[in-house]
C-alpha cells in the first residue's frame, strides 16, 4: 500500500491534540506548545519531513515557533478546530449511513476529508441530527472535548481496584483502534482493573464476562472516568 501524504490539515490536527493533550496525546495540562518531535510521530513521518512542514505552517501564520516546540495560532488553532470537528461529523456519516465500521470510518475520514467542503459537512451533521461524539467517544465541539479532558485519565494511571467508565478511544494508531473494537473496549463500558503489574508492563482488567490482560500501551490509549 502506497504511504499516504499528509495534508497542512493533517499536521494542524495532530498539533491540536498535543496543544490539548489527555492521556498518551500527553499529560493533562492547560494547553501549550507541542513538541514537533511527536507530531513527526504521531504522523508516523519522518523528522525531517515534519520539521519542512512546520516551516511552512510557520509561514502562513498557522503556529509559531520556540525553539523547536510549534504553537497554534489564533488562525491556526480555529483551523484546526474546524478540521477536528469536519472529521467526527465525517465519521459520523461514514457508520451511521455507509455502514463502515468505526475503526473503518477513522481510516476512510482522513483520506476523504478534504474533499468534503465546510457546507457539505454542515448538511451530513444536520442529517445526522447534529451529533454530539465521534463514534470513538471524541466529542465534535472542540471546546467540549477540551473542557472534558481534564475529567478524563488514561486507563494506564488507574489503580488497582477502581472501577471506570471508557469515554474515549485514542485514534492515531488504526492498528490499535482496530484491536479495542475487536476485544469489545468501546465507549461506555464499565471496567475494573484487578491487578497491575508495571514490571511487566502488563494490566489485568475485568469487564463483561470475563478477565482479559492488556499491555500499557492499550491501556495508555483508552481514556476513562471513574465510576
Amino acid at each position: 500500500m502506497a504511504t499516504r501524504t499528509h495534508s497542512v490539515e493533517d499536521y494542524l490536527e495532530a498539533i491540536y491534540f498535543l496543544a490539548f493533550p489527555v492521556g498518551e496525546y500527553g499529560p493533562v495540562v492547560k494547553a501549550g506548545p507541542a513538541p514537533a518531535a511527536r507530531v513527526a510521530e504521531m504522523l508516523n513521518v519522518t523528522p525531517p519531513t515534519a520539521s519542512e512542514m512546520m516551516k511552512r505552517l510557520e509561514a502562513e501564520g498557522y503556529i509559531e515557533r520556540t525553539g523547536r516546540r510549534p504553537l497554534l495560532t489564533d488562525k491556526g488553532r480555529a483551523e484546526a478546530e474546524r478540521v477536528v470537528r469536519n472529521h467526527r461529523i465525517i465519521e459520523r456519516f461514514l457508520t451511521d449511513f455507509m455502514g463502515y465500521s468505526p475503526a473503518e470510518s477513522h481510516e476512510h475520514a482522513d483520506a476523504m476529508g478534504d474533499a468534503f467542503t465546510d457546507e457539505m459537512v454542515e448538511r451530513l451533521a444536520e442529517r445526522l441530527g447534529h451529533p454530539d461524539r465521534c463514534p470513538h467517544g471524541w466529542p465534535v465541539d472542540p471546546s467540549h472535548e477540551q473542557s472534558e479532558n481534564q475529567e478524563l485519565r488514561p486507563l494506564s494511571s488507574v489503580p488497582a481496584g477502581d472501577a471506570v467508565t471508557i469515554v474515549r478511544l485514542a485514534e492515531h494508531d488504526g492498528d490499535l483502534l482496530h484491536w479495542f473494537y475487536d476485544r469489545g473496549l468501546v465507549p461506555g463500558t464499565g471496567v475494573v482493573v484487578e491487578e497491575v503489574a508495571p514490571a511487566a508492563g502488563e494490566i489485568r482488567i475485568r469487564f463483561g464476562d470475563g478477565s482479559q490482560v492488556i499491555g500499557e500501551k492499550a491501556a495508555a490509549g483508552l481514556f476513562v472516568r471513574t465510576g
